[in-house]
């Protein structure tokens, strides 16, 4: 997603969850808002920190290390939350949304154009399955050596979220948080005017496709232009269904306008791994929401 926005307001660039952020938001002084800035990101370098599956002292990666023996591991309160919010995003998308299916990018590489084999995904397939996942309170245990979780599916979401959450605990109402196009808006412009939110042409990189005015709450977007390759006409992106451990293909693109941003992305990725199913779960959500078929064909809700 791209920002049109006046120059006035103070934005701050950073690195984070291997994408390219920013926080703009608007402050009395430069100090200020560097301080506020500052703030924000330290959370989502925190969320970062405690949830990714590349640093080996993180929560998931100490409860991935666990699989297969017979310890449980104590969760803190914010991961069980999470662990919670995980099986009810497994129960809305009928079992599609599985934070156990990470294990199959071990057969995707995006930077190359192989399809894997029905052989090679079969062993990560048998891995799959949350219903599988024990949890007694605060603990969880992995049954099957192998098994992981993967919280990739929401955890930029959840930080953006978060990261508002600090900004408006010291008093910011005007600016947003993009952690790599997922947006989570605190307040309008100045102006009281909207944001303007392009979407990206999942055809044309670097083109806008719509344009989504957004005062407050949280837009993103799900698609299969951010990583994908193309073989034998076909194209491949990163978004697996945990049934067949290969990739959806019924939609380019899907954008959810929702309250907070983990809602929105989440919604976005459901309905993705609903194929022909997706516009009929993002009309029950009651959000707004803009499609774009495999065919490049316009979807919105009804007026």
């Amino acid at each position: 997603m791209s920002i049109a926005a006046p120059a006035t307001l103070f934005h701050t660039p950073f690195e984070a969850m291997a994408s390219r952020c920013e926080v703009k938001l608007n402050a009395p002084t430069a100090a200020a808002a560097q301080r506020y800035a500052d703030l924000a990101i330290a959370e989502v370098k925190r969320i970062e920190h405690a949830y990714s599956r590349y640093r080996p002292d993180s929560v998931v990666s100490r409860i991935n290390a666990a699989a297969g023996g017979k310890s449980a591991v104590l969760c803190d309160a914010e991961t069980v939350s999470l662990l919670d919010y995980a099986g009810s995003l497994f129960a809305m998308s009928d079992g599609l949304f599985d934070i156990t299916s990470g294990v199959l990018r071990q057969a995707w590489n995006f930077k190359q154009a192989k399809v894997p084999s029905p052989s090679r995904l079969k062993p990560l397939l048998d891995l799959v399955g949350w219903a599988r996942v024990e949890r007694d309170g605060a603990r969880i245990r992995l049954p099957q050596a192998g098994m992981e979780l993967d919280f990739g599916g929401f955890g930029k979401e959840y930080a953006a979220d978060r990261a508002a959450a600090v900004l408006m605990d010291v008093g910011v109402t005007q600016g947003y948080v993009n952690l790599g196009g997922d947006m989570r808006v605190i307040g309008p412009q100045p102006d009281g005017s909207p944001w303007a939110v392009g979407i990206q042409d999942p055809r044309r990189a670097g083109q806008v496709i719509a344009t989504i005015p957004v005062s407050s709450g949280a837009l993103a977007t799900s698609g299969d232009y951010e990583r994908f390759f193309e073989h034998k006409g076909r194209r491949y992106c990163h978004i697996l269904n945990p049934h067949t451990g290969y990739p959806v293909a019924h939609w380019q693109s899907v954008s959810v306008l929702a309250p907070l941003s983990i809602t929105a992305g989440s919604c976005t990725t459901i309905a993705m791994l609903k194929a022909a199913d997706g516009a009929a779960f993002l009309a029950q959500t009651g959000l707004m929401y803009l499609t774009i078929d495999a065919h490049g064909q316009f979807g919105q809700p009804p007026a």
